[in-house]
């Protein structure tokens, strides 16, 4: 019989020991090369170029904007208690939109964005409020001024960046949001929950299209920031 790497009686042999040196020594080499997941995202999320992390951070604002938007509409719609809370927490989102821009275009431009798109909020809450009280008249007077007032941040961000932002882009832009968020309640409103949620969705791939356009127009407007 010929040798064997291990005797039953004596144990193992040198060969055995030898073999499993190389695999201990393998299983630790193996161990180094391993990152944990959580520090490798880290150490990613850390080497993203500039322009990368204002397009991810634009992107988080933005989708703030549409899901606490939804939020309050299912609220207004069933007349849930949190209505006040999450209305306040969509008026800080615009606050946060509004001081994203002024390292770029200044605290003046920020605070005006921010009140143009707060004005936006509290249009889009009278539109829900005049929908769900069956008011035509005044249904119709909520729509035309929130729609006036989607032309106006149109218009601001067009004249602070016209090559990247031109209001021939920006005006329809702002139009599908409204449109498609004013679907979106109507459905909530009116008991289609499943066509408010697909409406949801839609809502959501153009807001990020949108963030985009808005990432894109910064990046190629202030080069050496980047």
């Amino acid at each position: 019989m010929s040798d064997s790497s291990f005797n039953p009686v004596s144990g193992p042999s040198r060969h055995s020991h030898a073999s499993c040196g190389r695999v201990l020594a393998a299983l630790l080499m193996l161990s180094c090369l391993i990152q944990n997941p959580a520090a490798d995202a880290h150490e990613r999320g850390a080497q993203l170029a500039p322009a990368a992390n204002l397009r991810q951070a634009m992107r988080k604002l933005w989708e703030d904007h549409v899901t606490w938007t939804r939020l309050l509409i299912v609220s207004t719609a069933a007349d849930l208690p949190d209505r006040e809370a999450t209305a306040q927490r969509l008026l800080q989102n615009q606050q946060d939109i509004g001081d994203a821009v002024k390292g770029f275009y200044g605290d003046a431009a920020g605070a005006k964005l921010t009140e143009l798109l707060r004005a936006h909020i509290l249009g889009a809450g009278e539109v829900l409020a005049s929908a769900r009280s069956g008011d035509a008249g005044r249904l119709a007077a909520a729509k035309k001024a929130w729609y006036q007032n989607a032309d106006d941040i149109s218009a601001f961000l067009s004249t602070a960046n016209p090559h990247a932002w031109p209001m021939a882009e920006m005006q329809p832009m702002m139009r599908e949001h409204l449109d498609l968020t004013l679907a979106e309640a109507v459905d909530q409103l009116q008991g289609r929950y499943a066509q408010s949620v697909a409406d949801y969705d839609r809502v959501h791939d153009a807001i990020l299209s949108m963030a985009d356009m808005l990432t894109d127009g910064i990046v190629a407007q202030f080069p050496k920031k980047f």
